[in-house]
């Protein structure tokens, strides 16, 4: 956790979903940032990435304060590689990790927004990684918003999520990859006025999360390396099937 003051330098990672992203942050201000939305794996451009913002800015890891991550949920694979970079990254610079949640981190990226935030993931199986968040002005006068969850992060069949927001009875803005699953369904049930976030903001981001996460860390919410894991939400196929195989024994 920082004194108040002092200057926070955050090393941020996001691979849950689609997109692969490396962030520096320093205060307010982002550094750099890498993102790629390819027909790679995480794997091939994770770490790539990461070295070329080192070389770029000349960073010395060892200066970073902490590694914020994505934390999930998103692509078990995709977590599993941003993970474990992170955890590497915190055991070989002896420095912690500040988990951002995926929807949190996709909902901050719509910051000041006057209306409802609603990110959207696509879960498969007609569900969808969600929540429901607004922007509040903030009451101690640090920042100019703070971020209120209405909803945490969740994973749920669209047409609930849509419910729960034709009840809040407000605007909406979606964002996130399970925006043109659902375009059509959205139509149909959708009793409120909404919009989707344009293409820049419409993704994951490390920036975001290096956003998020630095004031996650002046807020003490960073763990060890030991300590972090991703939050998944729900199991993965491989799980499920197990789990029915089990059952049928």
């Amino acid at each position: 956790m920082a004194e108040e003051g002092e200057n926070v330098r955050i090393l941020a990672l996001d691979s849950s979903g689609l997109v692969a992203s490396v962030a520096l942050s320093e205060d307010e201000n982002l550094i750099a940032e890498y993102t790629v939305q390819y027909k790679k794996t995480h794997s091939q451009t994770l770490l790539p990435m990461l070295q070329e913002i080192c070389r770029m800015v000349e960073l010395d890891l060892n200066t970073v304060d902490a590694v914020a991550v994505a934390a999930g949920p998103g692509s078990f694979t995709g977590l599993r590689i941003g993970s474990a970079t992170a955890k590497g990254l915190a055991f070989a610079l002896n420095k912690p990790v500040v988990p951002v949640p995926t929807v949190d981190g996709l909902a901050y990226q719509m910051y000041g927004a006057g209306e409802l935030v609603c990110p959207i993931m696509d879960a498969r199986r007609s569900q969808v990684y969600t929540g429901i968040y607004e922007f509040v002005p903030d009451q101690d006068g640090q920042f100019a918003y703070d971020m209120r969850v209405i909803r945490q992060q969740c994973a749920v069949a669209f047409d609930e999520i849509a419910e729960a927001l034709n009840r809040l009875d407000r605007g909406v803005i979606f964002l996130g990859d399970g925006v043109p699953v659902f375009q059509e369904r959205m139509a149909q049930i959708m009793r409120v006025p909404y919009t989707a976030a344009p293409l820049h903001r419409a993704r994951q981001s490390a920036a975001a999360v290096a956003a998020l996460g630095s004031r996650y860390y002046r807020q003490g919410k960073a763990v060890s390396g030991a300590e972090f894991a991703p939050c998944y939400l729900r199991l993965s196929q491989a799980e499920r099937e197990r789990a029915g195989q089990e059952a049928s024994l």
